[in-house]
């Protein structure tokens, strides 16, 4: 993909900050253009904002799903851009399979998340990374299946 492309995927990623429907139709929209022909890594940063994006559990599940699946696709090397998506792309994960009630299922996850941290810096990022999986464990301790505030 090129630098453009790229740009086009930040862009439409600000734009859900701004107003989620625009966001999400600016991302699918890139998606279906993309296919499945498209690099692991772009298709993994619009699946994993598309996921973001949604309104219902379901939906956001389908997503992070996507997202996970373009970084371990057939011939995807693991590379260091990819790893460093780990810890978020299986965090996401279980804080959806949470929210869908499926809380064996986010646990799991969430081990894995866990098991992945080590990829991260000791940097904001990673403060952030940490930080919402604290939050993920709590709520789903508390079996909440209520979307988490961002932070």
């Amino acid at each position: 993909m090129s630098d453009d492309r790229m740009a086009e995927v930040f862009a439409a990623v600000r734009l859900g900050g701004v107003d989620p429907a625009v966001g999400r139709r600016a991302l699918e929209k890139l998606w279906s253009e993309l296919g499945d022909h498209a690099e692991a890594l772009h298709r993994c940063v619009i699946a994993h904002h598309l996921a973001d994006l949604q309104e219902e559990a379901a939906e956001a599940l389908h997503w992070d799903r996507a997202a996970l699946a373009a970084v371990f696709g057939p011939g995807v090397p693991l590379d260091e851009g990819l790893r460093g998506f780990l810890p978020s792309l299986y965090l996401n994960l279980a804080d959806s399979h949470r929210r869908v009630g499926e809380f064996d299922v986010a646990r799991m996850q969430l081990a894995i998340a866990r098991g992945h941290l080590d990829v991260l810096a000791s940097d904001a990022y990673g403060a952030l990374i940490r930080g919402r999986l604290r939050r993920v464990e709590a709520a789903l301790a508390a079996g909440s299946i209520e979307r988490l505030p961002s932070p």
